[in-house]
C-alpha cells in the first residue's frame, strides 16, 4: 500500500486526511524507504515528531510544474542531491558520463541534472518567494565553504551561497532537522535561527557572531593555491563536535557562518532513528522500471555505527560523519536483523554488519567523549595511539548473537575492515571467528598503495602492515581448513604518485601474482584532504610540495600499470616503463611485467595468461557478490 511510504502526491495526501504539509521534501534520488538513504531517514524522523512531510524525487528541473505537485509547504522545504555528489553520480574520473545511475528508476542515468542542489532550489525559489530553503546531504555538506570542483577544474563558492538557500545542514542531519523544526513551529524566521549546530548560515556582517575563527575569503582562495590551503586546513582541524569552533568564510558581500558540527547521537537516539516504521524498499511507482538498483546492495545489510577515526585523506567522511564513533545497542540491531528474515525475499545471509569501516564499532578511546579527537595526531596513523582501544568484544559479540537468530544461515562482513586495527588487537579471536564465519570466500580489503611516499599521504599502513596481515589470514584460514583469499584494492594517481610510485606497486602486484580486475582511479570529490592535495600540490596540514598527477594521459598510464597484464594495455604499459626508466622490466626474467614487442607479433601473445580465480559460490549455488566498493 501506498499509504505506509511518505506521501508523494497529493492523492496520498487526501489519503492521510492532509491539505497542507509542514515540510517538502526535494530529492535528487528516486524515493527508497530504508535507513541507509537519507532523504528516508529525515522524512520519517519527521513523520515520527508530528510533522506533516511529503517528498518529490527526482523531480523534472526543466520547468517548475513538479516542484509544486505537493503544494506550498508550511514551514519549510528540504533540498538534497541524493546519496552521492550529483557530479561524482553523473561523471567517471576521466570526466565521461556514466551509463547507469543505480539511485534512479531501472538504473536508468539522467534522471537528476548537473549541480542537482543548486538546480533544484533556483526552481523552488522561482516557484514560492518567501518559502525558507534548507540543503542538505553529502553535496551540500561537502561543498559548505569554498571548494576545489574537479569538473569544472575551479573553486567554487560556497554551495549556500550558490543556491540561495536559507540555510545548509551538514553531517548526517537528525539532530539539527529536529532543533529547527521546533524552532519554524514557533514562529522564528529562517533568517534568526543560528543558534543550531550543524548548520551553516549566511549573514551580511560578523556584529552577532563570536567565538570564531576566519579562514581566507573566497576571492582570495580562489586565485591562491597557498590561501585555499590554508582554508582548507582550519576547516580541517574544526571539524569536531567537542572542541570546534565556529568558522566564518567571507563570499563578496555575504559570510558563509559555520557553527561548530552537531553533537554525536547517544545509543538510544541512533537506536531510535533506525527503529522508525521503514519499508526497507523502494516505492511501488518504479516497480515497472524494475526498482532501484541502489537497494541490492543495502536490503540485507545492518548500519551498527556512524563515524569514522580512521581519517584517510581520500575519503570524505571525516568531513561529513566526523571521527567519532556512534553506536547503535546490539539490541536494535538484533530487532532489525529480525525484520529481515521475516521478509519474503530473504534468503538467510545478512551481507554486512557495520558502517564506514566495520571493526571501529566503539570510540577509539574514553577521552574522546570530553576532549573530542585529537587536533594534529590521527589514531591509526603512522602507528596505533597508545591510547586507542583494540578490544574487538563487543563486535565479536554482536555477530555471536546475530549468527544464532532463527532463519540466519550466514552473517558477513563486506564494508571493508581496518586490518591495521585487527593487528593491533593482541587476541586473534576476531581474525579467527572472521575466517571462520563472515568472509564469502573473498575478503576486501584497502591497501590502496605500497610506496610509503603515497601510503604517507594517503594517511594509511605502509606495505609491510599488508603484508603481515595477508600472512596472518593465510595461516588461519590455513588452520581452520578453508580456501580463501584476500582482494585488495589499490588506487592510481593519487597525489604524491608518479610514474615510478605506480610501478612500484606493479613490481607489488607481479610478486603477489594478483591481477586486479578493478582499479579505482583518484578522483577529487569534494572536501577531502587529498582533493586540496591534488588541487594545490601541497599537504594542508603540513605545507609540504606533492607531486600531482594531472595529465590524462599519464593518469591513463598509471592505471595500466597496475593492469599489465591485460593485452589491451601492453602499448601504454611499454611507454610508462620506457618513461620511469625502468625498461629492466621489460623481458623474459620471473621479475619482468612484459616481454619485449617481436616483430609481426602482437602484443597478445607477448603477454603471459593471467592467473584468474574460479567464480565463488555460496551454499545456496548462488554467486557470491564481486560488486565494487562504493566510493
Amino acid at each position: 500500500m501506498t499509504s505506509e511510504f511518505i506521501p508523494m502526491t497529493k492523492e496520498d495526501m487526501a489519503e492521510r486526511g492532509w491539505e497542507q504539509l509542514d515540510f517538502l521534501f526535494v530529492s535528487g534520488d528516486a524515493y527508497v524507504d530504508h535507513p541507509s538513504f537519507g532523504p528516508a531517514i529525515i522524512c520519517r524522523l519527521l513523520e515520527n515528531l508530528g510533522w506533516r512531510v511529503g517528498i518529490i524525487a527526482q523531480p523534472d528541473w526543466r520547468s517548475t510544474t513538479d516542484f509544486k505537485a505537493l503544494g506550498k509547504p508550511r514551514l519549510a522545504v528540504l533540498v538534497s542531491a541524493g546519496n552521492l555528489d550529483s557530479m561524482l553520480n553523473k561523471f567517471t574520473a576521466a570526466k565521461k558520463y556514466r551509463s547507469t545511475d543505480n539511485y534512479s528508476p531501472g538504473g536508468e542515468a539522467g534522471k537528476r541534472p548537473e549541480r542537482a542542489t543548486i538546480v533544484y532550489c533556483n526552481r523552488i525559489r522561482e516557484q514560492w518567494k518567501n518559502v525558507p530553503i534548507i540543503i542538505g546531504g553529502i553535496e551540500a555538506s561537502l561543498r559548505r565553504f569554498a571548494h576545489y570542483d574537479y569538473w569544472s577544474d575551479s573553486v567554487r563558492r560556497s554551495i549556500l551561497v550558490d543556491s540561495r538557500a536559507d540555510m545548509l545542514i551538514y553531517g548526517m542531519g537528525e539532530k539539527q532537522i529536529k532543533d529547527l523544526a521546533g524552532q519554524l513551529d514557533a514562529g522564528l524566521n529562517i533568517s534568526d535561527i543560528q543558534n543550531i549546530r550543524g548548520t551553516c548560515y549566511p549573514v551580511a556582517s560578523l556584529n552577532n557572531t563570536w567565538d570564531y575563527v576566519e579562514t581566507p575569503d573566497y576571492r582570495t582562495v580562489s586565485t591562491d593555491k597557498t590561501a585555499f590551503a590554508e582554508a582548507f586546513k582550519i576547516q580541517y582541524l574544526e571539524q569536531d563536535s567537542i572542541r570546534g569552533k565556529t568558522t566564518v568564510q567571507k563570499h563578496g558581500e555575504v559570510y558563509v557562518v559555520q557553527n561548530p558540527p552537531a553533537l554525536p547521537l547517544t545509543t538510544l537516539e541512533m537506536d531510535e532513528i533506525y527503529d522508525l516504521p521503514y519499508q526497507r524498499t523502494y516505492h511501488p511507482v518504479y516497480q515497472q522500471a524494475g526498482g532501484v538498483p541502489a537497494i541490492q546492495e543495502v536490503k540485507f545489510s545492518l548500519v551498527s555505527h556512524r563515524g569514522c577515526y580512521g581519517a584517510c585523506s581520500f575519503c570524505a567522511i571525516v568531513s561529513h560523519q566526523g571521527r567519532i564513533i556512534q553506536s547503535r545497542s546490539q539490541q536494535s540491531l538484533i530487532r532489525e536483523a529480525k525484520i529481515l528474515t521475516k521478509m519474503p525475499d530473504f534468503k538467510g545471509y545478512i551481507h554486512d554488519v557495520g558502517g564506514p569501516t566495520a571493526n571501529f564499532r566503539l570510540p577509539a578511546c574514553s577521552e574522546q567523549a570530553e576532549r573530542g579527537t585529537c587536533r594534529t595526531k590521527q589514531c591509526l596513523y603512522p602507528e596505533p595511539c597508545k591510547n586507542l582501544s583494540t578490544d574487538h568484544s563487543d563486535y565479536l559479540s554482536l555477530l555471536r548473537a546475530l549468527r544464532q537468530l532463527p532463519g540466519v544461515k550466514k552473517v558477513f562482513i563486506r564494508s571493508g575492515l581496518r586490518y591495521d586495527y585487527l593487528l593491533a588487537d593482541e587476541n586473534s579471536e576476531f581474525l579467527q571467528e572472521l575466517c571462520q564465519h563472515h568472509v564469502s570466500g573473498q575478503l576486501k580489503v584497502a591497501p590502496e598503495h605500497v610506496s610509503t611516499k603515497v601510503t604517507r599521504l594517503m594517511g594509511k599502513s605502509g606495505k609491510n602492515v599488508f603484508l603481515k596481515f595477508a600472512a596472518a589470514f593465510k595461516k588461519m584460514n590455513s588452520v581452520l581448513q578453508k580456501e580463501q583469499y584476500l582482494v585488495p584494492y589499490f588506487m592510481s594517481s593519487h597525489p604524491g604518485a608518479d610514474l615510478k610510485e605506480a610501478v612500484e606497486l606493479a613490481e607489488f602486484l607481479k610478486e603477489l601474482n594478483y591481477h586486479p580486475e578493478q582499479v579505482q582511479d583518484f578522483i577529487p570529490s569534494p572536501g577531502s584532504l587529498s582533493t586540496c592535495m591534488y588541487y594545490t600540490g601541497l599537504q594542508p596540514l603540513t605545507g609540504e610540495k606533492v607531486y600531482v598527477a594531472k595529465d590524462p594521459h599519464e593518469k591513463k598510464l598509471q592505471r595500466a600499470l597496475l593492469q599489465f597484464r591485460d593485452p589491451k594495455n601492453y602499448h601504454l604499459v611499454l611507454e610508462a616503463l620506457t618513461k620511469a626508466g625502468r625498461q629492466d622490466l621489460i623481458g623474459f626474467g620471473p621479475h619482468c611485467l612484459i616481454r619485449p614487442k617481436r616483430h609481426n607479433t602482437t602484443p597478445d601473445s607477448t603477454i603471459p595468461k593471467q592467473r584468474t580465480l574460479p567464480p565463488m559460490r555460496n551454499k545456496s549455488g548462488e554467486l557470491k557478490n564481486t560488486q565494487p566498493r562504493k566510493t
